[in-house]
């Protein structure tokens, strides 16, 4: 017993272990790029790596250095050129693999950079298969090559006829972004941030050019559908802030958020800051104490901010942590509320006619509230007696804990970006899934039937129909978009024609009624095997037709040939390969120049010409290819 006792606590020198800087980074790469992904999310990690080159290039620019960057991406190869000051040429190998080397510690320097100070580009070094660094510095250049974080090749300093700037060179190594793939529209939104933060920035990425003139004003109105808005679009600027601000026909609020340049997608004391200080202008303004949700229904706004030193609450800069804008200075709550009251209130009583569609835009947002209000709370009280968490939700276990801080935070929030929910029709495919998911991040909600058609309908739908209740409250939509119960709402339906219309009309419900939760990247298409082919020694699963080609002629021999009709007849041990680590999901993407409404009437209104038309023409060309497989 005593033998077995010091055996489980062995603890001496050899348990101590020391890693190298870019086995650490490659170990535990969710600490310094959050999730990888494959590339279905905007924030999966082969996008965090470019964006970390390219927001060096971007700090550059920032201190007056580089007008425009250069991006191409060609055969799975990604190069980043600025023509900012260049990496000073005796420091090349260090900045790219030592950890905690860089100028943005000096504040002289760098004072409200954007990137992972010291961090960045290690962290892409590290992660990828091949890594490339030159910088061109006054007539000198200075190169280093390197495999998964380790120098392969240092080259000698020689002359050059380049401009002053940096090139970097990268391939992610597909050992850790398996089966990845870049999806040109959120990189298109990343370079177009980029450009609405820093006027003037011109960036080109093969062959398309990037620039803003109008800052955030630029980023509203792409976002926006011009017929749709209530009020031009409110645009104010002023010492280290910018703001811009409309509300829309739709249902919510949609927010922007900037810090140096940073997208905060989670937001933190700005957004939170700046949502307050509306409220209280808007209410000063008018001189009456109207609901804040009333203030902020279908509000579509962008805020961004300088400051100095910025503190977040994870490694990815997602969350602004920070309670001030500079040391000494005022916290981020008066700084943004006082630069409303002052300016925003100002704009308004220069303008009365946007002041009168405002105040008529709460006063709707109020009578729809006082409307929904009885209906909400029965809604709630049949959900709590349905037994919610037995009947229709089979729930994860991890739950968001807001009060954790440090190393902590960090594992919480890659962990809550995990954080899926499967939404399915029918017993035997919520089965297979319920059987098959990760407990720990997967839950799995079982839809009744096909869902209601509630295109044109009010929201006043979504409580009384008992499957949009149920749904939202398992979303734990309710009250508020912010408290989102999962990251990745999932939708899982067989391939056939009855599959898709419950994902239309799923999409439907979203659009229609929780419009920035698609606009913000959280509603996905579960894509699952069509064929599995398989002999004695090798099991290949296809997702179409060409794949079955492919995986036919890889096994040769006239291997066995299966097609799967719907999600009940994948066994739940098979099922786990699709929902795991390697899962296939399309997002559910609005390009800016979509109009909801107009989307929505065209797809699940009443019967028009033009759809009969479109019908019309894609099966021809869908029967077209059915002749040429034949």
């Amino acid at each position: 017993m005593a033998e077995e006792k010091k055996n489980l606590f062995d603890y001496d020198e050899d348990s101590i272990k020391t890693l190298d800087w870019q086995e650490h980074i490659r170990l535990r790469p969710g600490m310094y790029i959050g999730k990888l992904g494959d590339g279905s999310s905007p924030d999966d990690g082969i996008y965090v790596l470019m964006k970390e080159v390219i927001d060096n290039c971007i700090d550059e620019h920032t201190m007056g250095y580089g007008k425009h960057v250069d991006v191409t991406m060609e055969k799975g190869v990604i190069t980043v050129r600025d023509y900012g000051r260049g990496i000073p040429l005796g420091k090349v190998v260090d900045v790219v693999s030592k950890i905690n080397t860089g100028a943005k510690y000096d504040s002289k320097v760098f004072q409200k950079s954007v990137g992972l100070n010291g961090v960045g580009t290690k962290a892409v070094n590290a992660l990828s298969q091949y890594f490339k660094v030159t910088a061109f510095r006054e007539g000198k250049e200075k190169a280093a090559e390197f495999e998964k974080g380790i120098l392969v090749k240092e080259h000698k300093e020689q002359k050059s006829t380049e401009e002053n700037g940096t090139l970097v060179t990268f391939i992610p190594d597909d050992s850790i972004f398996k089966n990845y793939h870049y999806i040109h529209e959120y990189m298109d939104n990343q370079f177009w941030n980029y450009c609405y933060l820093n006027a003037g920035l011109v960036i080109n990425f093969n062959g398309k050019k990037y620039v803003s003139k109008n800052g955030l004003l630029d980023l509203l109105q792409r976002k926006t559908n011009e017929d749709e808005l209530r009020y031009p679009i409110i645009h104010l600027k002023g010492e280290d802030i910018e703001v811009a601000i409309t509300h829309e026909n739709q249902y919510g609020e949609e927010y922007y958020s900037f810090v140096n340049g940073q997208f905060t997608t989670q937001g933190g004391t700005h957004l939170a800051a700046f949502r307050e200080g509306y409220v209280k202008t808007i209410r000063d303004f008018y001189k009456k104490d109207y609901d804040s949700a009333d203030i902020r229904g279908s509000i579509c706004a962008a805020v961004s901010v300088r400051v100095q030193e910025p503190v977040f609450e994870s490694q990815t800069k997602t969350k602004l942590g920070s309670s001030v804008v500079f040391e000494g200075g005022p916290s981020m709550k008066n700084f943004i509320g006082d630069f409303l009251a002052r300016d925003l209130d100002l704009y308004l009583h220069k303008n009365p006619a946007v002041a009168e569609a405002l105040k008529k835009r709460i006063e709707q947002n109020e009578r729809e509230r006082k409307e929904l209000a009885g209906i909400k709370k029965l809604a709630n009280e049949r959900a709590k007696k349905a037994n919610l968490h037995n009947k229709k939700l089979r729930d994860c276990r991890f739950h968001y804990n807001d009060e954790a801080t440090g190393k902590d935070k960090d594992k919480i929030l890659e962990k809550q970006k995990e954080t899926t929910i499967f939404i399915t029709e029918g017993d035997s495919a919520s089965g297979s899934i319920t059987k098959s998911r990760n407990v720990e991040t997967q839950a799995v909600f079982s839809l009744r039937g096909k869902p209601l058609n509630c295109y044109g309908l009010t929201k006043k739908v979504v409580y009384e129909n008992e499957e949009f209740n149920l749904l939202q409250h398992a979303l734990n939509i309710e009250d508020s978009y912010e408290d989102l119960r999962y990251n990745n709402i999932v939708i899982a339906t067989d391939a056939d024609v009855d599959g898709m219309h419950i994902r239309l009309l799923l999409m439907t419900f979203f659009l229609q009624f929780f419009p920035d939760l698609v606009k913000n990247g959280h509603v996905f298409i579960l894509e699952t095997p069509l064929f599995r082919v398989r002999n004695k020694q090798e099991t290949i699963y296809c997702y179409d037709e060409t794949e079955k080609q492919a995986a036919v002629k890889k096994l040769g021999s006239k291997p066995e040939i299966t097609r799967f009709k719907g999600l009940g007849e994948i066994s739940p041990d098979e099922f786990g390969r699709f929902i795991g680590a390697e899962m296939r999901k399309e997002p559910v993407m609005l390009l800016p120049e979509t109009h909801i409404q107009q989307v929505l009437e065209y797809y699940m209104g009443k019967n028009t010409p033009d759809r009969q038309e479109f019908i019309i023409d894609n099966l021809k060309v869908e029967l077209d290819k059915v002749e040429e497989i034949i």
